[in-house]
């Protein structure tokens, strides 16, 4: 059984369950009504609300940390002062995807790694991973993930670096990888307080990503939470590397999921682009 279940969405707000707890957070998307009663959403164990001021009720029903297994990978958890956990379950589907494609000792980069659910899925498959992230915090989570997933001494390189500046030097070094994962924020600062907006940084990033791509490269994935940019535009960020590579780019929405009777709750979207027969290397 998956330790992350979404038991309902409407009204602003999303029931998740992660593990043994219960908790409501924001869900801006979620405009229709709710289909379990208010009394199933109050015996929630914790909810986070913004318009209160970024503020948990309930949080001393929480552990300081708690794991749970989230598409196969196990992650440990925390409630946040932003409502963030430390997973983003609708990466789950994403993170099967990667790992059809990662096998045969294939060389992944992940950018913009948070806490590590794409590295390790491809260090699942036996691929040799670069992590990146801009947070010390977060690659140091990363780092307790892959140790709770047993991969300790899996080959993967932990960097802390803006992404901009650790993909030029990637370039001078002549580096390449078979696959790569971007999941860039619509905001972000680097390690020495370089900026990231998505408008700007994001046609950049992906250009110095692409001239690190192997000469028989597997995959391109490419991930985003900011509502302006739909599946349509970023398969149009991605379109022209069938014409390079072959293979085809698929684009959708990431949903949060449940039970066959809740409904999906969209969290982003997607487009990832594939090589003929790539799948087949695990």
């Amino acid at each position: 059984m998956d330790g992350y279940e979404l038991l309902d969405s409407g009204e602003g707000f999303k029931l998740e369950r992660f593990g043994s707890y219960v908790l409501t957070r924001p869900a801006a998307q979620a405009v229709w009504k709710r289909s379990l009663p208010a009394s199933t959403w109050k015996e929630a164990d914790a909810s986070f609300d913004r318009v209160e001021g970024n503020r948990w009720a309930g949080r001393r029903a929480l552990p300081d940390r708690w794991t749970a297994a989230v598409g196969g990978i196990r992650f440990h958890l925390s409630a946040t002062d932003f409502g963030h956990l430390g997973v983003f379950p609708e990466q789950r589907e994403q993170w099967g995807w990667i790992r059809r494609r990662s096998g045969g000792g294939r060389r992944v980069l992940n950018l913009f790694a948070y806490s590590g659910g794409s590295t390790l899925a491809a260090a699942k498959a036996g691929a040799e991973v670069c992590h990146l992230d801009a947070s010390r915090g977060m690659v140091e989570r990363a780092k307790e993930n892959a140790e709770l997933n047993k991969l300790r001494d899996a080959p993967v390189r932990w960097i802390t670096d803006d992404a901009v500046k650790f993909l030029r030097r990637e370039g001078r070094r002549d580096r390449t990888y078979d696959g790569i994962v971007l999941d860039p924020p619509s905001f972000g600062r680097g390690k020495k307080g370089e900026v990231f907006k998505i408008q700007e940084g994001l046609p950049r990033v992906l250009g110095l990503a692409e001239s690190l791509l192997s000469k028989r490269p597997a995959f391109l994935l490419l991930t985003c939470h900011t509502p302006e940019y739909s599946p349509a535009v970023l398969g149009n960020l991605l379109a022209h590397l069938p014409g390079r590579f072959g293979g085809a780019v698929e684009t959708g929405e990431m949903l949060l999921t449940g039970e066959p009777e809740v409904l999906p709750l969209p969290s982003g979207a997607y487009a990832r682009w594939s090589a003929a027969g790539a799948e087949n290397a695990e």
